[in-house]
């Protein structure tokens, strides 16, 4: 699988944020569309000093501070292969009184568009997928996006969804349980619920949680999907930093797998336990519905 590294700016203004339009008639798209300020990162580079040379180089403004916020990886399809995204994002605040103004061939135009108001732009696909990542940790835009051809999403239907899960066991081994909470992309609930799993292990739980929520995004006809976990390992696992190891694990991870091809594209984010409260919360409830009865 192929892999990309870009480094975004998340530049605002009085509550708007800085999209640049990509000019028409590129090999990758032929239709110009909005992105965050994106590049990629020269060799011998640290990814700060490539994001003020982006930002330079495109706007014709320095920046007078950066602060990284975030990396985000998804995977999604490229023809007939897929292709593996790190963005590396930045808050970038410009040097102050200075004017943005394209100063490359790559754009023809800048906007600044309030938060609220970007649902009405066409995206382009990584850009779409960082603010709708990002916005889950917490800022203000829900994205609405469908489908449109050559590898772009754009502002549209609701093909896609973030989905929290959950996995948890009382006792590890114990009895267990599985839970997921799904968002659609006016940040909405779409659906939650959750299943009692008997005697069983925290990671293998987690495992399930994720499962259950892949077959749950096929059920929906979801296409693009950002999944929460609050599982550090299984995280890391599913973006490829760590391996799979555990035999227990084996059967269910070739299963999440299998399920991951019948999506367009997904990504893998951990969040802390307390942001991950509503699946956690659908584990506890089939835990208790089930212990309560006596039969463990």
């Amino acid at each position: 699988m192929k892999q990309r590294i870009r480094v975004s700016a998340i530049c605002r203004k009085d509550g708007d944020i800085l999209l640049l339009k990509r000019a028409g008639g590129r090999i990758d798209n032929a239709e110009a569309d909005f992105e965050l300020p994106t590049g990629k990162i020269i060799f011998g580079e640290q990814p700060e000093e490539a994001m003020a040379r982006v930002l330079y180089e495109n706007t014709g403004v320095k920046t007078a501070s950066l602060q990284l916020t975030d990396a985000v990886t998804f995977t999604s399809l490229e023809g007939s292969s897929q292709l593996g995204s790190l963005y590396i994002i930045y808050e970038v605040k410009l040097d102050e009184g200075a004017s943005v103004k394209v100063t490359s061939e790559r754009y023809s135009s800048y906007k600044w568009i309030p938060i609220a108001e970007t649902t009405n732009y066409s995206l382009e696909q990584a850009t779409m997928m960082v603010l709708q990542i990002t916005s889950t940790k917490g800022a203000e835009i829900h994205s609405k996006i469908r489908h449109v051809g050559d590898g772009k999403i754009a502002a549209a239907t609701g093909d896609f969804a973030t989905i929290y899960t959950d996995g948890g066991s009382r006792g590890n081994p114990g009895p267990s349980g599985l839970g997921y909470y799904i968002l659609g992309p006016d940040g909405r609930e779409i659906k939650r619920g959750g299943e009692f799993l008997g005697m069983s292990n925290s990671r293998l739980a987690e495992y399930y949680g994720l499962k259950e929520g892949l077959e749950q995004a096929i059920e929906l006809g979801l296409k693009r999907v950002n999944f929460m976990s609050d599982s550090l390992m299984m995280v890391n696992q599913m973006n490829g930093v760590y391996q799979v190891k555990n035999l227990d694990l084996m059967q269910v991870y070739s299963d999440v797998l299998g399920l991951l091809s019948k999506l367009e594209s997904y990504s893998f984010t951990h969040v802390p336990r307390e942001q991950n409260k509503e699946a956690d919360a659908e584990v506890n409830r089939v835990i208790d519905e089930n212990t309560m009865r006596g039969e463990y």
